[in-house]
């Protein structure tokens, strides 16, 4: 009987040592999945529209975007995106990349603002805008991330995004924090990473915008804020609203010091 018993108890640690051995294989797979991926990763497509389109003369007005102030003075790109969500004087707004960028299209262009955010993504000139979303974005790889938190705008919107992050409702209660709270969790074998400090290099914020291979899409960092919204079965915020530039400074600045690896390469 007793040795019985042992045998069912080696048999089951047994069991328990595969079933660990297995669960850090897959993860282990997903991540030289992914390095295999990002050789060809045809976010270099959505870059390279991004760069002629920065250039190219559009809209009403017939001009570039090239005098377009991204923060860091006007035509300067490099850099800019690793410091933004920011306080805009012009705006008299908090706002991150793609906000910013309809800023531009809409002052140096002529482009109508309010019908590019009404814009479904993946559509018209929201195709164009994660294009350019992917180039400035490029432009800062490698860079480390350093959200301004000098001017009482940004400190607030800090604020919100963080009680928004850890706000919770919907049909399933839920909030962002429900998934990205906590160290260790995962879900379809894929890490979640815990946003509420920094996560590292190329996590979170870090790797936005990215390209989708499940779907085929290149997002952008509001598109994947609106995804997290459907997940939880909130309505949707508008496009570059105060809700998600808010999300956008808390992770901003909570990812103070990591490098940026985007445009990177999502499952």
């Amino acid at each position: 009987m007793k040795h019985s018993i042992s045998v069912l108890l080696a048999a089951g640690l047994m069991t328990l040592s595969q079933s660990s051995l297995a669960q850090k294989t897959a993860s282990q797979s997903i991540d030289e999945y992914r390095a295999m991926l990002q050789d060809g990763n045809p976010a270099d497509l959505f870059e390279a529209k991004g760069e002629g389109l920065w250039t190219q003369k559009r809209g009403p007005k017939n001009a570039s975007l090239e005098k377009c102030d991204l923060g860091k003075g006007p035509g300067v790109f490099k850099g800019a995106f690793v410091e933004l969500p920011k306080y805009f004087a012009d705006t008299g707004r908090v706002q991150d990349l793609e906000s910013r960028l309809l800023t531009c299209m809409e002052t140096l262009q002529g482009l109508n603002a309010a019908e590019i955010a009404k814009t479904p993504f993946g559509r018209g000139e929201q195709v164009n805008m994660t294009a350019l979303a992917t180039w400035v974005a490029a432009e800062s790889k490698g860079m480390k991330f350093n959200l301004p938190q000098a001017n009482q705008a940004e400190k607030t919107f800090y604020e919100v995004g963080k009680r928004l992050f850890f706000q919770r409702g919907g049909p399933h209660d839920f909030a962002c924090a429900s998934c990205h709270a906590e160290d260790g969790k995962r879900i379809r074998l894929q890490d979640l990473p815990n946003l509420t400090k920094n996560a590292g290099d190329g996590i979170g914020v870090a790797a936005w915008p990215a390209y989708r291979v499940s779907n085929g899409q290149m997002w952008g960092m509001q598109q994947r804020l609106n995804d997290c919204y459907r997940q939880q079965r909130f309505p949707y915020p508008g496009f570059a609203s105060d809700a998600t530039i808010a999300l956008g400074v808390y992770l901003g600045v909570n990812s103070q010091g990591s490098a940026s690896i985007a445009p990177a390469i999502k499952r």
